[in-house]
Protein backbone atom coordinates (compact mmCIF):
# COMPACT_ATOMS: atom_id res chain seq x y z
CA UNK A 1 0.00 0.00 0.00
CA UNK A 2 1.16 3.41 -0.93
CA UNK A 3 -1.63 5.97 -0.15
CA UNK A 4 0.08 9.21 0.91
CA UNK A 5 -1.64 11.08 3.52
CA UNK A 6 -0.88 14.81 4.54
CA UNK A 7 -2.75 15.82 8.25
CA UNK A 8 -2.64 19.94 8.33
CA UNK A 9 1.07 20.23 7.48
CA UNK A 10 2.68 23.06 7.73
CA UNK A 11 6.29 24.19 6.94
CA UNK A 12 7.96 27.62 8.39
CA UNK A 13 11.12 28.45 8.12
CA UNK A 14 13.45 29.52 11.54
CA UNK A 15 13.04 33.58 10.10
CA UNK A 16 9.10 33.26 10.25
CA UNK A 17 8.19 33.01 6.60
CA UNK A 18 5.40 30.05 5.98
CA UNK A 19 5.99 27.74 3.61
CA UNK A 20 3.31 25.74 3.63
CA UNK A 21 0.54 26.33 6.01
CA UNK A 22 -2.65 23.61 7.47
CA UNK A 23 -2.57 21.31 4.54
CA UNK A 24 -4.16 18.12 4.51
CA UNK A 25 -4.67 15.84 1.85
CA UNK A 26 -5.05 12.02 1.01
CA UNK A 27 -3.70 10.48 -2.29
CA UNK A 28 -4.70 6.88 -2.86
CA UNK A 29 -3.01 3.97 -3.68
CA UNK A 30 -1.77 3.94 -7.57
CA UNK A 31 -3.28 7.48 -8.24
CA UNK A 32 -1.22 9.78 -10.64
CA UNK A 33 -1.43 13.26 -8.36
CA UNK A 34 -0.20 16.60 -9.76
CA UNK A 35 0.71 18.89 -7.51
CA UNK A 36 0.34 22.52 -9.77
CA UNK A 37 0.85 25.91 -8.94
CA UNK A 38 3.21 28.85 -9.70
CA UNK A 39 6.52 29.44 -8.55
CA UNK A 40 6.71 29.84 -4.91
CA UNK A 41 3.19 28.10 -4.25
CA UNK A 42 4.70 25.54 -2.18
CA UNK A 43 4.43 22.51 -3.86
CA UNK A 44 7.93 21.64 -4.12
CA UNK A 45 8.19 21.98 -0.40
CA UNK A 46 5.22 19.45 -0.05
CA UNK A 47 6.90 17.64 -1.98
CA UNK A 48 10.18 17.04 -0.09
CA UNK A 49 8.20 16.95 3.00
CA UNK A 50 6.55 13.96 1.91
CA UNK A 51 9.99 12.73 0.39
CA UNK A 52 12.15 13.72 4.10
CA UNK A 53 14.03 16.10 2.62
CA UNK A 54 12.51 18.68 4.32
CA UNK A 55 11.88 18.96 7.63
CA UNK A 56 7.73 19.42 8.75
CA UNK A 57 6.85 22.34 11.19
CA UNK A 58 3.66 21.24 12.38
CA UNK A 59 1.48 17.86 11.29
CA UNK A 60 1.67 14.82 9.83
CA UNK A 61 2.45 12.35 7.02
CA UNK A 62 2.08 9.18 6.76
CA UNK A 63 2.95 6.52 3.70
CA UNK A 64 0.51 3.07 3.63
CA UNK A 65 -0.39 4.08 7.36
CA UNK A 66 2.43 4.65 8.70
CA UNK A 67 3.46 7.78 10.15
CA UNK A 68 6.36 9.30 8.67
CA UNK A 69 7.52 12.10 10.14
CA UNK A 70 10.81 10.93 12.22
CA UNK A 71 11.48 8.51 9.48
CA UNK A 72 14.95 8.61 7.43
CA UNK A 73 14.08 9.83 3.51
CA UNK A 74 16.31 6.63 3.14
CA UNK A 75 13.70 4.48 4.93
CA UNK A 76 10.66 5.65 3.10
CA UNK A 77 10.93 3.77 0.25
CA UNK A 78 9.74 6.10 -2.24
CA UNK A 79 11.83 7.62 -5.15
CA UNK A 80 12.25 11.32 -6.26
CA UNK A 81 12.92 12.71 -9.64
CA UNK A 82 14.48 16.42 -9.66
CA UNK A 83 14.15 18.71 -12.52
CA UNK A 84 17.89 18.50 -12.53
CA UNK A 85 18.45 15.06 -13.07
CA UNK A 86 21.23 14.52 -10.54
CA UNK A 87 22.92 11.78 -11.90
CA UNK A 88 26.58 11.13 -10.78
CA UNK A 89 28.98 11.89 -13.64
CA UNK A 90 31.77 9.72 -12.90
CA UNK A 91 29.57 6.43 -13.53
CA UNK A 92 27.92 5.34 -16.64
CA UNK A 93 24.60 4.95 -17.06
CA UNK A 94 24.19 1.33 -15.82
CA UNK A 95 26.87 3.03 -13.21
CA UNK A 96 23.65 5.55 -11.86
CA UNK A 97 20.80 2.44 -12.22
CA UNK A 98 22.78 0.29 -10.37
CA UNK A 99 24.25 2.49 -7.36
CA UNK A 100 21.08 2.68 -5.02
CA UNK A 101 20.50 -1.11 -5.16
CA UNK A 102 24.20 -1.53 -4.07
CA UNK A 103 23.64 0.66 -1.64
CA UNK A 104 20.75 -1.40 0.04
CA UNK A 105 23.33 -4.59 -0.85
CA UNK A 106 20.90 -6.37 -3.48
CA UNK A 107 22.36 -9.35 -4.97
CA UNK A 108 24.01 -8.87 -8.53
CA UNK A 109 22.06 -10.71 -10.17
CA UNK A 110 18.65 -8.84 -9.27
CA UNK A 111 20.67 -5.86 -10.04
CA UNK A 112 21.65 -7.30 -13.80
CA UNK A 113 18.01 -8.24 -13.88
CA UNK A 114 16.10 -5.08 -13.04
CA UNK A 115 18.94 -2.58 -14.84
CA UNK A 116 17.94 -4.89 -17.94
CA UNK A 117 14.20 -4.62 -17.48
CA UNK A 118 14.31 -0.98 -16.90
CA UNK A 119 16.75 -0.28 -20.01
CA UNK A 120 14.28 -2.15 -22.09
CA UNK A 121 11.28 -0.24 -21.00
CA UNK A 122 13.25 2.86 -21.19
CA UNK A 123 14.50 2.67 -24.39
CA UNK A 124 18.18 2.78 -22.71
CA UNK A 125 19.87 -0.42 -23.44
CA UNK A 126 22.42 1.16 -25.90
CA UNK A 127 22.80 3.81 -23.57
CA UNK A 128 24.37 2.12 -20.65
CA UNK A 129 27.88 2.14 -20.86
CA UNK A 130 27.97 6.24 -21.61
CA UNK A 131 28.07 8.99 -19.03
CA UNK A 132 25.84 11.28 -18.24
CA UNK A 133 27.73 14.04 -20.40
CA UNK A 134 27.31 12.46 -23.55
CA UNK A 135 23.57 12.32 -23.39
CA UNK A 136 20.86 14.54 -24.20
CA UNK A 137 18.83 16.18 -22.13
CA UNK A 138 15.91 13.54 -22.79
CA UNK A 139 18.46 10.63 -22.19
CA UNK A 140 19.23 12.23 -18.65
CA UNK A 141 15.65 12.55 -18.09
CA UNK A 142 15.07 8.63 -19.00
CA UNK A 143 18.42 7.43 -17.18
CA UNK A 144 16.80 9.71 -13.77
CA UNK A 145 13.40 7.81 -14.41
CA UNK A 146 15.22 4.76 -14.81
CA UNK A 147 17.71 4.78 -11.56
CA UNK A 148 13.96 5.48 -9.84
CA UNK A 149 12.39 2.80 -11.08
CA UNK A 150 14.83 0.13 -10.57
CA UNK A 151 14.47 0.60 -6.70
CA UNK A 152 10.92 -0.33 -7.04
CA UNK A 153 9.54 1.68 -4.78
CA UNK A 154 5.99 2.32 -3.02
CA UNK A 155 5.80 5.85 -4.75
CA UNK A 156 7.60 8.14 -7.18
CA UNK A 157 7.88 11.84 -6.35
CA UNK A 158 8.90 13.78 -9.43
CA UNK A 159 9.52 17.62 -9.07
CA UNK A 160 9.29 19.63 -12.51
CA UNK A 161 11.04 16.66 -14.75
CA UNK A 162 9.83 17.94 -17.89
CA UNK A 163 10.97 21.78 -17.31
CA UNK A 164 14.34 21.42 -18.67
CA UNK A 165 12.98 19.51 -22.38
CA UNK A 166 12.53 21.45 -25.29
CA UNK A 167 8.39 21.40 -26.46
CA UNK A 168 8.42 18.16 -28.64
CA UNK A 169 10.37 16.24 -26.37
CA UNK A 170 8.19 17.30 -23.38
CA UNK A 171 4.93 16.19 -25.00
CA UNK A 172 6.77 12.52 -25.83
CA UNK A 173 8.04 12.49 -22.26
CA UNK A 174 4.76 12.86 -20.85
CA UNK A 175 3.20 10.26 -23.24
CA UNK A 176 5.62 8.14 -21.41
CA UNK A 177 4.77 8.76 -18.18
CA UNK A 178 1.61 8.23 -18.67
CA UNK A 179 2.17 4.70 -20.11
CA UNK A 180 4.54 3.73 -17.06
CA UNK A 181 2.06 4.78 -14.32
CA UNK A 182 -0.70 2.69 -16.29
CA UNK A 183 1.87 -0.41 -17.18
CA UNK A 184 2.98 0.22 -13.10
CA UNK A 185 0.19 1.13 -11.34
CA UNK A 186 2.15 2.94 -8.86
CA UNK A 187 1.34 6.02 -6.65
CA UNK A 188 3.21 9.01 -8.44
CA UNK A 189 2.98 12.64 -7.23
CA UNK A 190 4.50 15.12 -10.30
CA UNK A 191 5.19 18.93 -9.53
CA UNK A 192 4.99 21.51 -12.24
CA UNK A 193 3.75 24.75 -13.11
CA UNK A 194 2.42 23.34 -16.32
CA UNK A 195 -1.36 23.39 -17.05
CA UNK A 196 -0.81 21.32 -20.14
CA UNK A 197 1.01 18.48 -17.76
CA UNK A 198 -1.71 18.78 -15.01
CA UNK A 199 -4.51 18.65 -17.47
CA UNK A 200 -3.47 15.39 -19.57
CA UNK A 201 -1.39 13.64 -16.78
CA UNK A 202 -3.24 13.99 -13.51
CA UNK A 203 -6.07 12.01 -12.19
CA UNK A 204 -6.51 14.60 -9.64
CA UNK A 205 -5.02 17.93 -9.66
CA UNK A 206 -4.40 19.46 -6.54
CA UNK A 207 -3.75 23.22 -7.06
CA UNK A 208 -1.77 25.43 -4.56
CA UNK A 209 -1.48 29.10 -3.99
CA UNK A 210 0.60 30.94 -1.53
CA UNK A 211 1.48 27.40 0.49
CA UNK A 212 -2.11 26.72 0.71
CA UNK A 213 -4.32 24.35 -1.43
CA UNK A 214 -7.01 25.99 -3.26
CA UNK A 215 -9.05 23.18 -5.03
CA UNK A 216 -8.69 19.18 -5.59
CA UNK A 217 -10.44 17.48 -8.10
CA UNK A 218 -10.14 15.29 -11.31
CA UNK A 219 -9.08 17.26 -14.54
CA UNK A 220 -11.81 17.99 -16.11
CA UNK A 221 -14.18 18.97 -12.64
CA UNK A 222 -12.11 21.77 -12.17
CA UNK A 223 -11.75 22.80 -15.44
CA UNK A 224 -15.27 23.24 -15.10
CA UNK A 225 -16.30 24.15 -11.78
CA UNK A 226 -12.96 26.57 -10.91
CA UNK A 227 -13.46 27.03 -7.00
CA UNK A 228 -11.90 30.96 -7.38
CA UNK A 229 -10.49 33.52 -10.03
CA UNK A 230 -7.39 32.41 -9.32
CA UNK A 231 -8.44 28.57 -10.41
CA UNK A 232 -10.05 30.39 -13.67
CA UNK A 233 -6.99 32.17 -14.53
CA UNK A 234 -4.74 30.00 -13.66
CA UNK A 235 -5.71 26.12 -15.35
CA UNK A 236 -5.82 25.67 -18.96
CA UNK A 237 -4.13 28.12 -21.72
CA UNK A 238 -5.47 30.18 -22.92
CA UNK A 239 -6.77 31.08 -19.73
CA UNK A 240 -10.48 31.93 -18.45
CA UNK A 241 -10.91 35.63 -19.30
CA UNK A 242 -12.22 37.11 -15.85
CA UNK A 243 -13.82 40.42 -16.68
CA UNK A 244 -15.40 43.03 -14.03
CA UNK A 245 -18.62 43.38 -14.42
CA UNK A 246 -22.38 43.50 -12.19
CA UNK A 247 -25.40 41.69 -12.01
CA UNK A 248 -28.59 43.85 -12.49
CA UNK A 249 -32.50 42.90 -14.00
CA UNK A 250 -32.92 42.69 -17.49
CA UNK A 251 -36.83 42.68 -18.34
CA UNK A 252 -37.74 39.89 -15.22
CA UNK A 253 -34.39 38.27 -15.81
CA UNK A 254 -30.93 38.64 -14.85
CA UNK A 255 -28.04 39.77 -16.94
CA UNK A 256 -24.55 39.65 -16.27
CA UNK A 257 -23.12 43.44 -17.61
CA UNK A 258 -19.62 44.21 -18.92
CA UNK A 259 -19.46 47.48 -20.03
CA UNK A 260 -21.03 47.15 -23.56
CA UNK A 261 -22.20 43.19 -23.60
CA UNK A 262 -25.04 41.85 -22.10
CA UNK A 263 -25.45 38.24 -21.04
CA UNK A 264 -28.47 37.56 -20.19
CA UNK A 265 -29.09 34.60 -18.02
CA UNK A 266 -30.96 31.31 -18.46
CA UNK A 267 -33.63 31.27 -15.96
CA UNK A 268 -31.89 28.54 -14.22
CA UNK A 269 -28.58 31.13 -13.67
CA UNK A 270 -31.44 33.88 -13.20
CA UNK A 271 -32.88 32.49 -10.07
CA UNK A 272 -29.71 30.92 -8.29
CA UNK A 273 -27.99 34.32 -8.21
CA UNK A 274 -31.46 36.86 -7.87
CA UNK A 275 -30.14 37.86 -4.52
CA UNK A 276 -26.87 38.97 -5.87
CA UNK A 277 -28.47 41.27 -8.36
CA UNK A 278 -27.06 44.92 -8.37
CA UNK A 279 -23.42 43.47 -7.11
CA UNK A 280 -20.53 43.66 -8.55
CA UNK A 281 -19.45 40.52 -10.36
CA UNK A 282 -16.43 38.88 -11.78
CA UNK A 283 -17.41 36.93 -15.09
CA UNK A 284 -15.48 34.36 -16.41
CA UNK A 285 -15.64 33.62 -19.96
CA UNK A 286 -13.84 30.44 -21.27
CA UNK A 287 -11.94 31.80 -25.05
CA UNK A 288 -13.58 28.34 -26.14
CA UNK A 289 -16.95 28.81 -25.61
CA UNK A 290 -16.75 31.53 -27.81
CA UNK A 291 -18.22 30.80 -31.72
CA UNK A 292 -18.48 32.42 -35.05
CA UNK A 293 -22.26 31.37 -35.54
CA UNK A 294 -24.95 30.56 -33.23
CA UNK A 295 -25.14 26.81 -35.08
CA UNK A 296 -25.62 24.10 -32.25
CA UNK A 297 -25.21 26.30 -29.04
CA UNK A 298 -27.31 25.21 -26.30
CA UNK A 299 -27.97 29.26 -25.08
CA UNK A 300 -26.37 31.41 -27.40
CA UNK A 301 -25.80 34.83 -26.75
CA UNK A 302 -25.12 37.31 -29.47
CA UNK A 303 -22.05 39.51 -28.32
CA UNK A 304 -20.46 42.15 -30.18
CA UNK A 305 -16.99 42.83 -30.20
CA UNK A 306 -13.71 44.57 -32.07
CA UNK A 307 -10.42 42.75 -33.42
CA UNK A 308 -7.49 43.94 -31.83
CA UNK A 309 -5.33 41.33 -33.08
CA UNK A 310 -4.97 37.87 -34.01
CA UNK A 311 -2.26 34.97 -33.20
CA UNK A 312 -2.12 32.37 -35.52
CA UNK A 313 -0.58 29.07 -34.24
CA UNK A 314 -1.23 26.73 -36.87
CA UNK A 315 -4.48 24.33 -35.87
CA UNK A 316 -6.28 27.53 -34.41
CA UNK A 317 -6.19 31.00 -34.07
CA UNK A 318 -6.76 32.99 -31.08
CA UNK A 319 -8.84 36.07 -31.70
CA UNK A 320 -7.60 39.08 -29.00
CA UNK A 321 -10.60 41.73 -28.80
CA UNK A 322 -12.77 43.99 -26.76
CA UNK A 323 -15.52 42.74 -25.26
CA UNK A 324 -19.03 45.01 -26.19
CA UNK A 325 -17.20 46.59 -28.75
CA UNK A 326 -14.42 49.45 -29.12
CA UNK A 327 -13.36 50.52 -25.95
CA UNK A 328 -14.52 47.37 -23.91
CA UNK A 329 -12.00 44.67 -21.61
CA UNK A 330 -9.62 42.65 -23.85
CA UNK A 331 -9.96 39.27 -23.97
CA UNK A 332 -8.95 36.41 -25.93
CA UNK A 333 -11.44 33.81 -28.09
CA UNK A 334 -10.60 30.61 -29.85
CA UNK A 335 -11.20 30.77 -33.66
CA UNK A 336 -10.48 28.07 -36.51
CA UNK A 337 -7.37 28.24 -38.23
CA UNK A 338 -8.83 29.63 -40.95
CA UNK A 339 -9.95 32.42 -39.37
CA UNK A 340 -8.94 36.37 -40.19
CA UNK A 341 -9.74 39.55 -39.15
CA UNK A 342 -8.47 42.85 -39.44
CA UNK A 343 -7.79 45.02 -36.55
CA UNK A 344 -9.98 47.58 -35.41
CA UNK A 345 -12.91 45.02 -37.32
CA UNK A 346 -16.46 44.56 -35.78
CA UNK A 347 -17.08 41.53 -35.80
CA UNK A 348 -20.28 39.50 -33.91
CA UNK A 349 -19.24 36.49 -31.96
CA UNK A 350 -21.83 34.01 -30.04
CA UNK A 351 -21.60 32.68 -26.44
CA UNK A 352 -22.40 29.94 -25.14
CA UNK A 353 -24.45 30.94 -21.67
CA UNK A 354 -24.74 27.35 -20.87
CA UNK A 355 -21.01 27.91 -20.01
CA UNK A 356 -21.02 31.22 -18.32
CA UNK A 357 -19.04 31.59 -14.87
CA UNK A 358 -19.39 34.37 -12.10
CA UNK A 359 -17.34 34.87 -9.01
CA UNK A 360 -17.65 36.92 -5.87
CA UNK A 361 -15.73 40.34 -6.91
CA UNK A 362 -14.69 40.87 -3.32
CA UNK A 363 -13.50 37.10 -2.07
CA UNK A 364 -12.65 35.67 -5.62
CA UNK A 365 -15.08 32.52 -4.81
CA UNK A 366 -17.02 31.05 -7.70
CA UNK A 367 -21.22 31.60 -7.04
CA UNK A 368 -21.78 28.15 -6.95
CA UNK A 369 -23.61 27.01 -10.46
CA UNK A 370 -27.20 25.25 -10.51
CA UNK A 371 -26.59 21.46 -11.14
CA UNK A 372 -29.78 21.61 -13.63
CA UNK A 373 -27.74 23.99 -16.38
Amino acid sequence: MADITLDRVSKIYPNGVPAVREVSLDIKDGEFMIFLGPSGCGKSTTLRMIAGLESISSGAISIGGQRMNDVDPADRNIAIVFQNYALYPHMSVAGNLAFGLQLRHVPKAEIDRRIADIAAMLGIRELLDRKPAHLSGGQRQRVALGRALVREPKAFLLDEPLSNLDAKLRASMRTELIKLHQKLGTTIVHVTHDQVEAMTMGQRICIMKDGEIVQVGAPMEVYRNPADTFVAGFLASPPMNLVAGRLEPDAGRLAAVAGHARFVLPQPLASAYAAQSGNAVTLGLRPEDFHLSAGDLKLPQAVPVTAVAIEVLGPEVILVCELGGKGGPEIMVRCPRDFVAAPGQALALHYDLSQIHLFDKSTGKALQRPRTL
